[in-house]
């Protein structure tokens, strides 16, 4: 008996068919009872393809991050409001900038804790990944933050 509600299972044997891999995630987890929600690093991908877009740019990245990071709360039964935290890994200082600036436009009216860090490399080719814990009962204090799945090691 599964004791979380996990949402768009999938295994890494699919999603990174050029490795040696055969584990079981998922993109999100409600734990018992719905109070918290945590999200799988995300990257710029298709969450229905698992395909990456077709872009360099920092600022499309971001764009496509946050949506699925929007869709996946969605899924989970929540909305941005319910955000709390986000960590944001970026592999170049220089895309700052554009990475934080187009975050805002998903984060206006919504005040997360945030925490950015610069890393020499991500577990896939793109440039930024986020991860974020949400609660979605208003006057919770339960937040934990939870490692990205998919993250390098330094």
């Amino acid at each position: 008996m599964t004791t979380h509600t996990r949402i768009r299972k999938f295994n890494t044997k699919v999603t990174y068919p050029e490795q040696n891999l055969d584990n079981d995630l998922a993109q999100a987890v409600v734990t018992r009872g719905g109070r918290t929600v945590y999200l799988r690093g995300q990257c710029p991908q298709d969450l229905d393809t698992g395909k990456n877009i077709n872009s360099h740019d920092a600022a499309e990245q971001t764009h496509k991050v946050m949506q699925n990071i929007r869709q996946l709360i969605e899924e989970a039964g929540g909305s941005m409001q319910h955000l709390v935290k986000i960590v944001v890994y970026i592999t170049d200082v220089r895309n700052r900038e554009a990475v934080y600036r187009t975050m805002g436009e998903y984060l206006r009216g919504v005040h997360p804790v945030s925490t950015g860090l610069t890393v020499v490399a991500l577990a896939q080719r793109p440039t930024i990944e986020n991860v974020i814990v949400y609660n979605p009962h208003r006057g919770s204090r339960r937040c934990h933050q939870f490692p990205p799945a998919n993250r390098a090691a330094p």
